[in-house]
């Protein structure tokens, strides 16, 4: 398990999310698990990674998603090759050009996953991704436990904002 303390960038519930990123790649390891990690920061992903990175003892792949990209399935098997990392995180699904048909052809191809990866696969998506899966990609989505979020989303920003004006 890793023990994280709090960073100059992070607060308590960063460091919260990311042990708890951290337990469920754990739990995991050797066998497929969808894990989807909600943060609308890329910059806050990066340093999340780096932290895990740094303090896990687990060979951590990462993968960032061309613009390009049509399958996430695709995108995997060439960005990990013939080997099974024990974890792998995949990033940039918001800089996809055409995002909605590559959710749509990941729940079609969703056995597949399953069937061919035995590792636990991290999906960093912003809220507006994490919609789409909800909409597009409801069987594979239903997969993942509870989304592990990194900020607070964008609604309840608001409202934190709203309410401190009004008070």
């Amino acid at each position: 398990m890793i023990s994280l303390s709090n960073s100059e960038n992070g607060t308590a519930r960063s460091t919260t999310a990311t042990n708890r990123l951290a337990r469920a790649m754990m739990v995991s390891a050797g066998e497929f698990s969808l894990i989807l990690a909600c943060c609308n920061c890329v910059e806050r992903q990066q340093h999340v990674l780096n932290v895990l990175t740094e303090f896990s003892s687990a060979d951590i792949h990462e993968i960032i998603l061309s613009p390009a990209a049509d399958t996430l399935y695709t995108a995997i098997t060439n960005g990990i090759g013939a080997t099974q990392p024990e974890a792998l995180m995949v990033r940039g699904l918001e800089s996809v050009a055409d995002i909605n048909q590559l959710i749509i052809s990941t729940n079609i191809m969703r056995n597949e996953f399953r069937k061919q990866f035995r590792f636990p696969l991290v999906l960093w998506v912003n809220d507006e991704i994490l919609c789409k899966l909800v909409w597009l990609a409801p069987d594979f989505k239903d997969w993942a436990a509870t989304t592990i979020r990194f900020d607070v989303p964008n609604n309840q920003l608001v409202e934190a904002e709203q309410q401190a004006i009004s008070a």
